[in-house]
């Protein structure tokens, strides 16, 4: 035989062997799933499900449904489901507050059964009825993590943005640079800036740039918002080191229109409309668009060093002069919902523009008159979803990638303070920081896709993967041979979970999971830098009765540092591109309980203590001039905190609500770069960080006339911040701080035609107090809007 015989041969052996092994692959396979099913299937053959109605025909969310030693909640649609029963005859109750409780003796048989469930309201009238089942925010609340859920609906009516709504949670504190527009550092049990993470349904937003920030997304976008504190679930796939922000919008696929107009001080306009048409064939197209204006032209308080006017030697009073700000965006989708292949398949776009005058640098002292920076947001996106693509298996899939443009424009050669131009004469080449017209480009990608396979109705398996990429690149038409713009700036992240949790519904549920990051990052014509990081976790509930709940979670979770923080913003910050991966074990313990004094008066108290020792952990601080920020890592920063609040509700028309947050975050880093013995600062408080702080909220609904559908809200809610360091503790005799704060805002609004029309009114600071955030820089004082807002549903 020759040799070609013998290859011949040779390859079709081979290529029957490769067909044997792939038929006994498949058997395999196959007779594992079909073991696998007989042994799910073999546990029982008697399931029930059902829906939950009051004596008025509406479905009741949040029922808590007990039966055979199984507890379940009913959907959003009062919808429940059991499996798994071990015997055909038992007793069924169906528990919420404000219904009688529901008790019968049933029997069912093999197989599949439905029972529909009548609750009747102990009191008769309506307005007497203050909770009818659990809420979706209720219900993520008792999810095993540390997290608070907030209903953004309870704001529609007001001109809050979603920060002014975060800024109401134990435990989170927003810090602002000024008035709208301004930046934003978002702080939760004294994790900040990026050690924070925040997503719009799921799906990160590290790429949507300067157009859009939580102090400028109006809250009507969002249906709730859920805030969690520490550890956070695998499916949001993230290297979030200190919680996350979960912005959950309206999918329930309803034709709505909802918009608002408001106006109030410092020359301020916003605007926002929300719709959604869906036709019967599952032809759907969703519209959120937005606009913000400010002068933001409010005063702010100077030191005497500062007045030029008063010869420095009074402290005064002046005006920001050159502070405006607007945004405008649009984002819609287009696409089919509840389809046999998919529940959501929808293409979408998101466009908008900003502006933004640049008032100071990061202190008070640092004044401009005539920079500014300006951007875009042109994002195609596709977003793919489908619960039971098999049996048990949810999948879901995203893409999005940020094709606009950012520009900071300084061409004025001038120097200004507070009273204005001081210095004309400068060479032209000169601006007021550095004379650019940098424009460039991030090109932010992100792929997010999520698969939970459900064994049975307590298993749940989940693979999270989240890819991230990002490459900035530009010119300068005034510095065009600045070989600076010409450098790489690479950046591509990865981060894989995968996760277990086993949940006995209304008694017990465990997590655990476990994630990889990846990073590679590229600095001009410096070589890769790669790093790789393994974290795991885990978080526990446990119910010892349906409103008492014990919480505990645990977690090495790794962060790496930001695009941003490496390559700094081409504004306030820095670069730093020898920032290395932080790292924190992350230990919470919380309770939460729910209780009633009598059929009107109910009470929910949520506490939770904490503790984080962080390494490399990544901080702000200023530049070596004073002038930018600048992110760089501390050996070791160590926090221990608690928060704590107290709810309560009277009938349906009185509700409060007070929290409380202690943090200690303190420096563990030894060692100092230059310093031969301990450093100074060693053990100390880190500075510019509020460390007590807390927040009244009270409500009180009124029908105007009876049976009108017309009603009066008014509102009141307080702000305290305890005074807290600016600098070390142990720098210097004299301990500069930030003084304390206490701010008092005011609403009330009238809703007529079953909240058809709305008219809100606003006074916010009343007491005119003087507030501060970042490095003393100062937010509005007394400040007075109106909102009108048209609401119409079509189920």
């Amino acid at each position: 035989m020759n040799l070609f015989g013998l290859t011949s041969l040779l390859i079709t052996d081979i290529n029957l062997n490769i067909q044997v092994l792939n038929r006994f692959r498949r058997e395999l396979i196959l007779l594992l799933f079909l073991l696998l099913s007989n042994m799910v299937h073999s546990q029982s053959n008697f399931s029930l499900t059902g829906t939950v109605r009051d004596n008025h025909n509406r479905t009741i969310e949040g029922v808590t449904i007990r039966l055979a030693g199984h507890t379940v909640l009913t959907d959003s649609y009062g919808n429940f489901k059991i499996e798994k029963i071990k015997n055909s005859s038992f007793e069924i109750i169906a528990k919420a507050i404000g219904y009688d409780i529901f008790k019968r003796k049933i029997e069912i048989k093999e197989g599949n059964n439905h029972l529909d469930i009548l609750l009747f309201e102990k009191d008769q009238k309506i307005e007497e009825v203050s909770v009818t089942g659990l809420t979706k925010p209720q219900i993520t609340n008792r999810m095993a993590f540390n997290v608070t859920s907030i209903d953004a609906k309870k704001y529609y009516n007001s001109t809050i943005n979603i920060s002014d709504a975060l800024d109401q949670v134990p435990g989170v504190r927003v810090r602002e640079q000024g008035g709208l527009g301004s930046n934003l550092n978002l702080a939760i049990n004294g994790f900040s800036g990026n050690h924070i993470r925040f997503f719009i349904d799921g799906v990160p937003m590290d790429n949507m740039g300067s157009t859009f920030q939580m102090n400028t997304i109006p809250i009507n976008l969002a249906e709730n918002i859920e805030v969690f504190k520490g550890v956070v679930p695998i499916w949001l796939g993230s290297d979030a080191l200190g919680g996350a922000i979960n912005i959950v919008t309206n999918k329930s696929n309803r034709n709505y229109i909802d918009a608002s107009y408001s106006y109030g001080s410092f020359n301020t306009h916003r605007t926002t409309i929300n719709t959604a048409v869906t036709n019967k064939s599952g032809l759907t197209f969703e519209l959120n668009a937005f606009q913000n204006y400010s002068d933001n032209n409010y005063k702010v308080f100077i030191k005497k060093h500062n007045n030029r006017r008063d010869n420095y030697a009074n402290d005064t009073e002046v005006e920001r002069f050159h502070d405006q700000f607007h945004n405008e965006s649009i984002i819609a989708n287009f696409g089919l919902v509840n389809k046999s292949f998919a529940d959501r398949l929808v293409f979408g776009i998101t466009l908008g523009h900003n502006y933004k005058d640049i008032q100071t640098g990061a202190r008070m002292e640092s004044v401009f008159g005539a920079w500014h920076r300006k951007g875009n947001i042109v994002m195609p996106s596709l977003r793919y979803s489908k619960n039971n693509l098999i049996k048990g298996l949810d999948v879901m899939l995203n893409a999005n990638i940020n094709l606009g443009t950012e520009q900071t424009i300084d061409t004025v050669a001038k120097r200004f303070d507070w009273f204005g131009d001081t210095h004309a004469g400068l060479p032209s080449t000169s601006g007021e920081r550095s004379r650019t017209m940098y424009k460039y480009k991030n090109r932010d990608g992100i792929i997010t896709a999520n698969a939970n396979y459900n064994l049975g109705d307590k298993h749940v398996f989940t693979i999270n993967n989240v890819f991230n990429t990002f490459n900035r690149s530009g010119s300068d038409e005034l510095n065009p041979q600045n070989n600076e713009y010409e450098y790489a700036k690479l950046s591509q992240k990865n981060v894989l979970g995968f996760g277990y949790q086993i949940n006995e519904e209304g008694r017990w549920s465990a997590n655990i999971f476990g994630k990889f990051l990846s990073q590679n990052n590229k600095n001009g014509n410096s070589s890769s830098v790669n790093s790789s990081r393994f974290g795991y976790g885990t978080a526990l509930s446990y119910f010892l009765d349906t409103n008492l709940q014990l919480k505990a979670s645990y977690e090495l979770t790794n962060r790496m540092a930001t695009p941003y923080e490496l390559f700094g913003d081409v504004e306030n910050q820095d670069a730093n591109t020898n920032l290395k991966p932080e790292s924190s074990n992350n230990i919470n313990f919380g309770i939460m309980y729910q209780f009633d004094i009598d059929r009107n008066d109910h009470f929910g108290i949520t506490a939770g203590v904490l503790y984080r020792n962080s390494k490399n952990f990544i901080y702000q601080r200023l530049n070596q001039n004073q002038s930018k920020y600048m992110a760089d890592n501390r050996e070791g920063v160590r926090t221990l905190g608690a928060d704590f609040e107290l709810q309560y509700f009277h009938k349906k028309w009185l509700s409060a609500s007070t929290s409380w947050t202690y943090q200690y975050l303190q420096n563990m880093q030894k060692y100092e770069n230059g310093y031969t013995e301990v450093s100074p600062v060693y053990k100390d408080q880190m500075p510019n960080i509020p460390y007590l702080f807390g927040n009244l909220d009270l409500n009180v609904h009124l029908p105007v006339f009876s049976g009108s559908g017309d009603r009066l809200k008014t509102g009141y809610n307080l702000q305290y911040i305890h005074d807290f360091y600016l600098y070390w503790p142990s720098r210097g005799e004299t301990k500069n701080t930030i003084p304390q704060q206490l701010s008092h805002d005011f609403n009330i609004v009238y809703s007529f035609k079953k909240g058809r029309y709305n008219i809100g009114l606003e006074a916010r600071n009343i007491t005119n107090e003087r507030l501060y955030d970042n490095f003393s820089m100062q937010k509005p004082g007394r400040a007075f809007y109106l909102n009108l807002r048209y609401f119409i549903n079509k189920k």
